[in-house]
């Protein structure tokens, strides 16, 4: 037996239609659920007739949302969540009952990942398919976000790319790409979702890695990335103390689909014995940004190794990296 024990109207999102006014009931559930309270959203209509208990008690069919606490869930945005990380942090999200915006260039992926999403954990996700690659691509972000009248809790900048060869030989148009990517879309959706945060006293996850400790001959560009977002990271962290919480993320070699993007094919780095996987990384990334800590570094090897890069000469340290993917032939 279904009970109303509450209701009032908020703008709450809708799969079809965005962020929209909707009646938000609170409402008993049976025990053998094992949630205390279920969540009801529908659209406001003085058509109904009764209000929003009566329309509870006609149509059970409703958008469920489960909730320990009997409200609306924070609402979390993630890039590059159709794979890897992004989407082993967007399963840990769903796991606490978050709303989810996942954003990526694979449209086919993130629909698969939104499916399993919604069906396992009964949770609210939008797809924001687009390439964040291009410069265009943060301005659509915040476009969608305005039309769905989404306002965001955490972000997530997750997406990134490598590119491994010598700099004299590599692509340009795919270090420019990896630059927009890696750096200045993170940036640019950082500053645009900054006023929501602030305002929600809300958090930021940004991915780097622990190439941001160092220089990395034959993947010069995308180290360098690495340690902007590092860097970037760590001074919101101080200038946004009370206001946001900001952690870095530094994940060692991961078995994501990095290598095969980067062209890397086998390299010393990620035939080591310390390569870690990408649920593990995603739960210690996790953990650091409910914790609010400045940096989170997985893995004991891979913290070591950071550390004592900043006792090493580093005419020593850049023949080391030099060594650990050298180029091809």
């Amino acid at each position: 037996m279904v009970s109303v024990v509450g209701a009032r109207t908020e703008n709450v999102p809708s799969d079809d239609e965005g962020f929209l006014q909707v009646d938000f009931v609170r409402v008993g559930g049976p025990p053998s659920h094992g949630i205390p309270y279920w969540v009801f959203l529908f659209k406001a209509d003085a058509s109904l007739g009764g209000g929003p208990s009566a329309f509870v008690r006609g149509h059970l069919d409703g958008f469920i949302l489960p909730r320990r606490d009997g409200y609306m869930s924070q609402t979390v945005l993630i890039t590059g969540a159709s794979s890897g990380i992004g989407l082993e942090l967007a399963r840990l999200f769903a796991v606490d009952g978050y709303a989810l915006v996942l954003v990526s260039r694979d449209a086919r992926k993130l629909d698969d990942v939104a499916a399993e999403l919604r069906t396992r954990f009964s949770v609210s996700v939008f797809v924001m398919p687009v390439d964040l690659s291009k410069p265009a691509g943060p301005a659509k972000v915040a476009l969608f976000l305005k039309k769905k009248r989404i306002a965001v809790d955490v972000l997530v900048n997750n997406a990134g790319v490598g590119l491994h060869g010598a700099f004299e030989k590599t692509d340009w148009q795919r270090e420019s790409d990896m630059i927009q990517l890696n750096v200045a879309s993170l940036v640019e959706l950082t500053k645009r979702l900054l006023p929501d945060l602030v305002a929600r006293r809300g958090k930021i996850l940004n991915v780097a890695s622990t190439a941001a400790f160092q220089p990395g001959p034959y993947m010069s560009v995308y180290y360098a990335s690495k340690a902007f977002v590092l860097s970037f990271s760590e001074a919101l962290h101080e200038e946004l103390l009370e206001k946001v919480s900001v952690t870095a993320l530094c994940p060692g070699p991961t078995r994501t689909g990095f290598t095969k993007a980067a062209r890397m094919g086998r390299t010393p780095l990620f035939d080591s014995a310390w390569v870690m996987d990408a649920q593990t990384v995603a739960k210690a990334g996790y953990s650091g940004l409910k914790r609010g800590k400045a940096v989170v570094v997985p893995g004991v090897v891979n913290r070591l190794l950071a550390e004592s890069i900043r006792f090493t000469p580093r005419r020593v340290v850049r023949k080391l990296v030099k060594r650990l993917h050298p180029p091809k032939d």
